[in-house]
């Protein structure tokens, strides 16, 4: 028999209005309508994103419905924040805040509309939100709760107009543990400059290795480029995060800043080996090393739930650590702690405040993971010291001071030579020897990282960071099979690891899997949101791989613009660095790939007035390091046109 009746069905319904909107028309009926325009876009982007339906938006209200509630909150959070960005740039009488409203209910269906009592409370919850914020239903709660990083303030029971029964009503809090705000922030931050680049005791810092200050990039944008990390960068999204600052040197001794820097690094080392939790990299949360700064935006910018901080002091071979665990929303603390212990119980101390942290957040680890953040490198106090003291150095860039790090973890070696965390350190300074352009040694620098890695991983098989090291040695000698399963295996072994992802993502790159790259780059870009300098060379070129020549050039051009504001003067030596290089040649080929033949010439001509006798096809082939001939083909076609031959 046939079913008759109303056909009805289970949804996540959103309404959504502008508060004040007759003020706002009525101050300024054509900047109102411009603003709302743009402002809707944003709505149909979202809700399309998040795969829901805008069913109605009637001048300036919006009803969508969702098949998940998780969807419709993620959703309308994402929303929020990026209009609250876009707020920012308005005078505050022209802001346009939006109030949102989502019940989980049963609706009826006529055709593409829906009607009744789940429909009639997103809209009365819409009124009892505040401008620029959100409320949802019991109902809707009950199945969010504990799958988004977000945090509920209860409103009780609310009457509300033409329902019967009370409502149970949840304010969501504007939580920085939710991605979408670190997204909308670093998009921001490009859109508005690029953070200086600091330089440390007078040493000059070639530009190519400062760090760039909260990259977008459009990296998260789905659209046709063949990712299809949803599912894995929403499980990131969901985990408890956290950054943790720099532990200030109280020691009254500039030269220590190396062992609270160790000390810091360290313990963001041993939570990254945690696969439940969140952990933002080292040269994000070390941009605020040296500033006072406020917890709550840290939070914010960074978009964690949780802040470590604390301080060091040594004096002679006593040492005095403080440590407190702060929600970043409430600035309330989870756990603080004051250690007074000798000095040679560093070690022990690390594991103390790791496990505290465990504990406060409520983790569970797993077998593996307690064995793995329990075990130390080294018991030696000297080795460990030589150690932090190498790697404090090991980012800047020039060779003289790669000899100098380098020289630390020989001296470490010299102590203990199983110290896996300075065979591994010794092991960098190798790569990058060996990925120097016109870099000729008697003896590939390869050669000497590849027994290095081998070393630390024959010592703890458990590390992604040996993996991590032989994918980049197999990409410099284009093993690209061989670096994409040792890349695999140490985001396996670290999910935590930004630059393990962002290393893979170079390799799947070069070898022509532009999705699997950008997936990669996603999620290393959630994992450390202000990142270094190299981030941007991997996913500009992946945007030109994939004909996405618009989104390349403004990363490019962004780049190369801000790196010329900070030494104008320096253009000759601007591009004789090779990561400079890397990025005006993928320029000129967006550039010339893009039908932008007049621009493509203009740049190319540029180039040539600091490096007249370049030879596009010796760099490409050095420096570019494509698995597939045509790839590298297709770049110097696209030189060659602008005139670069």
């Amino acid at each position: 028999m046939a079913a008759t009746g109303v056909e009805r069905k289970l949804a996540a319904i959103l309404s959504a209005d502008v508060q004040g909107y007759s003020r706002l028309m009525g101050a300024d009926e054509e900047s109102t309508l411009r603003t709302l325009t743009a402002y809707r876009e944003v709505f149909f982007d979202e809700i399309a994103r998040n795969r829901g339906r805008v069913v109605n938006a009637p001048g300036d209200a919006l009803l969508a419905e969702f098949a998940s509630v998780v969807d419709a909150v993620g959703c309308a959070v994402e929303i929020q924040r990026e209009l609250a960005e876009r707020n920012e740039t308005l005078p505050a009488e022209r802001r346009m805040l939006f109030r949102i409203g989502i019940n989980l209910g049963d609706v009826m269906v006529e055709g593409d509309s829906i009607y009744g009592d789940g429909v009639n409370i997103a809209a009365r919850l819409e009124a009892l939100a505040d401008g620029g914020g959100v409320c949802i239903s019991g109902t809707a709660f009950d199945q969010i709760e504990g799958k988004l990083p977000l945090h509920y303030q209860s409103l009780g029971e609310q009457r509300v107009k033409n329902i019967v029964k009370p409502v149970r009503v949840y304010k969501v809090l504007s939580a920085p543990g939710a991605a979408a705000h670190r997204v909308v922030r670093a998009r921001n931050r490009l859109l508005r400059g690029w953070r200086k680049v600091a330089v440390a005791a007078g040493l000059l810092i070639l530009l190519g290795a400062g760090a760039l200050g909260g990259w977008y990039w459009k990296a998260f944008s789905p659209s046709g480029d063949g990712a299809s990390g949803g599912d894995g960068i929403s499980a990131l999204r969901e985990k408890p995060s956290i950054a943790v600052l720099p532990f200030n040197n109280m020691s009254g001794d500039p030269k220590q800043e190396y062992f609270s820097d160790g000390f810091t690094e360290d313990i963001i080392t041993d939570l990254s080996k945690i696969s439940g939790l969140l952990v933002i990299a080292r040269n994000s949360s070390f941009q605020y090393k040296g500033k006072g700064v406020d917890v709550r935006r840290v939070g914010r910018e960074l978009g964690v739930q949780y802040v470590l901080e604390g301080s060091v002091r040594r004096a002679d071979n006593r040492i005095r650590i403080s440590a407190q665990l702060i929600d970043a929303a409430t600035g309330a603390h989870r756990w603080a702690e004051r250690y007074d212990r000798e000095v040679q119980e560093i070690f022990a101390l690390q594991d103390e405040i790791t496990a505290e942290i465990v504990s406060a957040l409520e983790l569970e680890l797993t077998k593996g993971e307690i064995e793995r953040v329990r075990r130390r490198t080294t018991d030696d106090l000297e080795a460990w010291e030589s150690y932090a003291r190498g790697l404090e150095i090991l980012n800047l860039p020039g060779a003289s001071l790669q000899e100098v790090a380098r020289h630390h973890f020989e001296e470490a070696l010299e102590r203990d030579p199983a110290f896996t965390a300075a065979l591994l350190g010794l092991g960098w300074t190798y790569v990058r020897d060996g990925m120097k352009w016109g870099r000729s040694t008697a003896v590939s620098p390869f050669v000497r990282a590849r027994e290095l890695a081998l070393r630390a991983m024959a010592q703890d098989d458990t590390l992604a960071e040996p993996h991590a090291l032989l994918g980049r040695i197999h990409l410099g000698e284009r093993e690209h099979e061989q670096a994409i399963v040792r890349g695999q295996r140490a985001v396996a072994l670290e999910p935590n690891g930004a630059d393990w992802r962002a290393y893979l993502a170079d390799t799947l790159s070069y070898a022509g899997r532009d999705g699997e790259a950008m997936e990669q780059m996603q999620r290393a870009l959630l994992l450390n949101p202000d990142p270094p300098s190299w981030y941007p060379d991997v996913l500009g070129r992946i945007h030109y791989q994939i004909g996405r020549y618009d989104e390349a050039i403004a990363i490019l051009k962004e780049l190369i613009e801000r790196e010329l504001a900070a030494r104008p003067s320096a253009m000759g030596l601007l591009l004789t660095g090779s990561v400079s290089v890397n990025y005006r040649l993928l320029l000129i080929a967006s550039y010339s790939a893009a039908g932008q033949k007049k621009e493509a010439e203009a740049q190319a001509a540029e180039f040539q007035k600091g490096y007249s006798n370049f030879d596009p096809k010796f760099f490409v082939a050095k420096r570019f390091l494509f698995k597939d001939a045509a790839d590298e083909r297709r770049l110097l076609d696209d030189l060659a046109k602008a005139g670069l031959k």
